[in-house]
């Protein structure tokens, strides 16, 4: 059967198509035929193999994965199979000369290689793949069944990190002091790396932290650490909020201030750490012990009888005349839009009131609702709605003149004040709405000439 057809037929554990040693050198062959050099890891895909690359073969040649058994390389397999003359002489490695390519590398980078880092400047040919796979194999003059990370851990202190040192509480804790010093705030798990420990970070220690690695007990956060034992305020494990707590703090706020807090009365002095939003928040969501659908201004409102101004009670008719009346007793006016706070109604608005009127709100809308403050005031007083004034005939204004000159001996002028019988008229805005064209007249006219022209 055809290599290719076995090919299409085996796969690995990872689903990709299994690799043969056989199969290899054949590649290796035609790749040699129509190249005249050896395949590399650097030689691209393979023409024979659609989708694999040479770099695939040595991957899985040094990790032991899609069928192969690890711990060689492709620069291995060809000196071993197709004779060391056929590729070249490849020399052996020392330890000595390892661990100095290994410190320039460190010195160039200021990190350790890996079997990941490239290509090795001091070594024409050389790749850190190929050491580690000659450490672990045994080949190339090593004795093998070991790694570069276990040679530079052992020969240079590099950190392991399959298997990093144990913690304490007692050594985070005394990086974190460290970290608050330098920083004047206590480390997260988003701070990065620890100063001086560049292969330390606070995400992993974090980690070690929770999961119980790395000698931990486990069950536990750097938050929860330092509100443990620094007194750290843990913002993910917030004591719980009660209504008396939340009124104490109000009263507070209300001696110190004159008002009572809302949600944008910022921090709570009483509570460091806390603010009126976040207590909002709480009881708005239901979040640190308290049920939800709530708010500071509800609150408030049950237990201290502060006017809530998102929900504010409901109004009558029968209410609003009252307040009206007691205003035109105590000033000798109707209230209007524009005359601000309605006495002894606590919060309560005449601007408010007639908004409410004209929206129909706060229980004032269905049929029969007046619309305006003056339109009610118009309907159930008798109040001049200037708004909507009566429309005004020459006819009933030359009457109005002619009562005006039997009483008085004269004809009206605009400064002749009120107009008799006829109340909340005066005889000035009848001469403006003759000049303006304004309540039903033509306009371009005066008062003058229209007594004129009926005289």
């Amino acid at each position: 059967m055809p290599k290719t057809v076995q090919r299409a037929r085996r796969t690995g554990r990872t689903g990709k198509p299994a690799f043969d040693i056989d199969e290899i050198l054949a590649w290796a062959d035609a790749h040699h035929q129509r190249t005249g050099q050896w395949p590399t890891h650097n030689s691209g895909p393979i023409a024979e193999a659609p989708g694999d690359k040479w770099s695939h073969v040595d991957g899985a040649l040094y990790a032991g994965c899609r069928g192969l058994p690890g711990g060689s390389s492709l620069p291995l397999l060809l000196r071993e199979r197709r004779g060391r003359r056929s590729i070249g002489h490849v020399p052996d490695f020392t330890i000595k000369q390892i661990l100095a390519w290994a410190d320039a590398h460190h010195r160039r980078t200021d990190r350790w290689p890996n079997r990941d880092s490239g290509r090795i400047p001091e070594a024409a040919g050389e790749r850190w793949s190929y050491v580690c796979a000659a450490l672990h194999a045994g080949t190339r003059g090593l004795p093998g069944g070991s790694s570069l990370m276990e040679l530079l851990h052992v020969r240079r202190g590099a950190r392991d990190t399959l298997h990093p040192p144990r913690l304490t509480y007692k050594r985070i804790l005394a990086w974190a002091d460290a970290h608050r010093a330098r920083t004047g705030e206590w480390p997260r798990q988003l701070s990065g790396p620890l100063d001086g420990l560049p292969d330390e970070t606070w995400a992993a220690i974090d980690i070690s932290l929770s999961r119980g690695k790395r000698g931990l007990p486990g069950d536990s956060s750097i938050a929860r650490l330092l509100a443990k034992y620094r007194g750290h305020r843990n913002e993910k494990a917030l004591s719980p909020y009660t209504i008396k707590q939340i009124l104490v703090w109000a009263d507070a706020h209300h001696r110190r201030t004159g008002k009572w807090p809302g949600q944008k009365s910022g921090p709570i002095r009483e509570a460091p750490g806390e603010s009126w939003q976040a207590v909002d928040l709480a009881l708005g969501q239901g979040h640190r012990g308290c049920p939800g659908g709530d708010s500071i201004a509800k609150l408030l409102e049950r237990y201290r009888n502060v006017r809530n101004r998102t929900h504010p009670p409901r109004l009558t008719i029968a209410q609003i005349l009252t307040w009206a009346d007691a205003h035109h007793r105590r000033t000798g006016r109707w209230p209007t839009q524009t005359s601000g706070p309605v006495a002894g109604a606590r919060g309560e608005v005449w601007g408010n009131i007639n908004m409410a009127l004209a929206k129909g709100l706060r229980g004032l809308a269905g049929p029969g609702a007046p619309g305006s403050l003056a339109k009610l005031l118009a309907e159930k007083r008798r109040y001049r709605n200037r708004a909507a004034l009566a429309p005004l005939r020459e006819r009933h204004i030359v009457a109005w003149a002619d009562a005006h000159r039997r009483r008085t001996g004269k004809w009206p002028t605009q400064a002749s004040g009120l107009v008799y019988g006829v109340p909340g008229e005066k005889w000035a805005n009848i001469n403006t709405a003759l000049r303006q064209g304004l309540r039903g007249l033509a306009g371009r006219d005066s008062l003058p000439r229209l007594l004129a022209r009926f005289g």
